[in-house]
C-alpha cells in the first residue's frame, strides 16, 4: 500500500503537535514531506528529524538560516510564504494538514485545492474568511476538504453515505467553556487566566478564549454552513459539558446520529489523514461508565451573543464572516493585553459588523481588504 505524502502547516502548535504524535505512530502509512511553522524553529527541526522530513519551512524568512543550522545534513530549510505555496502545490504531496491559527492558512489552502490536493482542515478561519472561494473550488472539481475540527469531523462522519435531503439539522455541541455557568458580572471582571481555564479540552490560548466567549462556536457555525452547504436555520448549538458527544445530526424522520469519543484531538486528526480508512492508533477508548451522565442544554443567548453574530454573518455572506472573525481576533488580543474587559469582546464585534458594508467574495484580495478594514475599525472602537 502506498504511503500518503503529508505536509503539516502549523506543525508546532497544539493541533500540529497532536498531528506529530499521529504521524510518528504510523511511519508505514505516512511519509511526511514537509513541515511548516513560524517561530518555534528548534521544535520544528526536532520534529523534522524524528519524522525524517527533509523539507522544512519557516514563514519568517529571517529565521531560515537559523533553521537550516539546526537540521541534519541533507535536510533543507526554506523561508517565506512563497515557499509554503510551492510546498503545498508540489507533485510530491497528497494531503495538506492546515493547522495555522489566524488568516495565514487561507492562501495555502486555496493553492493546495487548486492543485488538487486533499486538505485536512483544522483552521477555522479558512472557511470563515473565504468559504465561498474555497467551496467554489471544490464544487468545480479542485481538491477536497476533510474536516479536523472535532465538531465538523463528527458531522462529516455522521453524514457519510447520506443524501442532503435527509438532513434536518446539524447540532454542534459546545462544552460551554470557562464561563459556562458564570453570570455577566463575573465575566465582566474576568482575567485572561480565568478565561483560559477550560474545563475539558487542552487547546491553544486563542481557541480557549474563543471557547469561553462561544465565539469558537460562532466560527464553527459559519464553517459548517459552507462545508455542508446549509443555512443558519439548519444549524443548532447545544451545550454539552462532558464533551463526549462531539456533534450530532438530526434526520428528517426525527432520528439523531451522534459521534462519540474521548476528548483527544488525535481522533479527528487521525481520521482526516487516513480517510476513508480507520486506523488503530491505540487512542483512549470510551468506557460505558463514561456514558452514565450526558447533559445537554440550550445556550443562553443573552449571556453569549456570539451565536447571533454567526447566524447574521452566514445569512449575509460575502465579506461579513471575515469581518466578524477579524474583529474577534483584535478584541481577544486586546483582552489578553488587559486593554479590554472580557464582555467588551462582544461589543467590539457587534459594532464592527454593524458598520460594515458587505461585498461579494469576488477574490481573495476582496476578502483580505475586508479583513484589514475590520481590524482597523475594531482597534479604534471606543468603549
Amino acid at each position: 500500500m502506498n504511503r500518503k505524502r503529508v505536509v503539516v502547516l502549523g506543525a508546532t502548535g497544539s493541533i500540529g503537535e497532536n498531528a506529530f504524535r499521529v504521524l510518528e505512530k504510523f511511519p508505514e502509512r505516512f511519509d511526511v514531506v514537509g513541515l511548516v511553522a513560524r517561530n518555534n524553529i528548534a521544535r520544528l527541526a526536532q520534529q523534522a528529524r524524528v519524522l525524517h522530513c527533509r523539507q522544512v519551512v519557516t514563514t519568517d524568512p529571517a529565521k531560515r538560516e537559523s533553521l537550516q543550522n539546526l537540521l541534519p545534513h541533507g535536510y533543507y530549510a526554506f523561508g517565506g510564504e512563497s515557499a509554503v505555496i510551492d510546498l503545498v502545490c508540489s507533485s510530491e504531496v497528497d494531503v495538506v494538514l492546515c493547522a495555522i491559527v489566524g488568516t495565514g492558512g487561507v492562501q495555502p489552502v486555496l493553492a493546495a485545492l487548486q492543485a488538487g490536493k486533499t486538505v485536512a482542515l483544522a483552521s477555522k478561519e479558512v472557511l470563515v474568511m473565504a468559504g465561498e472561494l474555497v467551496m467554489n473550488l471544490i464544487y468545480s472539481g479542485h481538491g477536497r476538504i476533510i474536516p479536523v475540527d472535532s465538531e465538523h469531523s463528527a458531522i462529516f462522519q455522521c453524514l457519510s453515505g447520506r443524501s442532503p435531503g435527509e438532513l434536518e439539522h446539524i447540532m454542534l455541541t459546545a462544552s460551554g467553556g470557562a464561563f459556562r455557568d458564570a453570570g455577566i458580572e463575573e465575566m465582566r471582571r474576568a482575567t485572561p487566566e480565568r478565561a483560559l481555564a477550560h474545563p475539558t479540552w487542552s487547546m491553544g490560548p486563542k481557541v480557549t478564549i474563543d471557547s469561553a466567549s462561544l465565539m469558537n462556536k460562532a466560527l464553527e457555525i459559519v464553517e459548517a454552513g459552507y462545508l455542508f452547504g446549509v443555512g443558519p436555520e439548519k444549524i443548532r448549538v447545544v451545550i454539552h459539558p462532558q464533551s463526549i458527544v462531539h456533534s450530532m445530526i438530526e434526520l428528517k424522520d426525527g432520528s439523531i446520529l451522534a459521534q462519540l469519543a474521548q476528548t483527544d484531538m488525535r481522533f479527528a486528526i487521525q481520521y482526516a489523514l487516513s480517510y476513508p480508512e480507520r486506523l488503530n492508533g491505540e487512542l483512549p477508548r470510551l468506557q460505558l461508565k463514561d456514558l452514565c451522565r450526558l447533559e445537554f442544554r440550550e445556550p443562553d443567548r443573552r449571556r453569549f451573543p456570539s451565536i447571533g453574530f454567526a447566524e447574521e454573518a452566514l445569512r449575509r455572506g460575502g465579506t461579513m464572516p471575515a469581518v466578524m472573525n477579524a474583529a474577534n481576533e483584535v478584541a481577544v488580543a486586546a483582552f489578553c493585553q488587559g486593554r479590554l474587559r472580557f464582555t467588551d469582546i462582544w461589543t467590539v464585534i457587534e459594532r464592527t459588523m454593524r458598520a460594515h458594508r458587505v461585498e461579494a467574495q469576488r477574490d481573495l484580495a476582496t476578502v483580505l481588504a475586508a479583513d484589514r478594514w475590520a481590524r482597523e475599525f475594531a482597534g479604534a472602537v471606543e468603549l
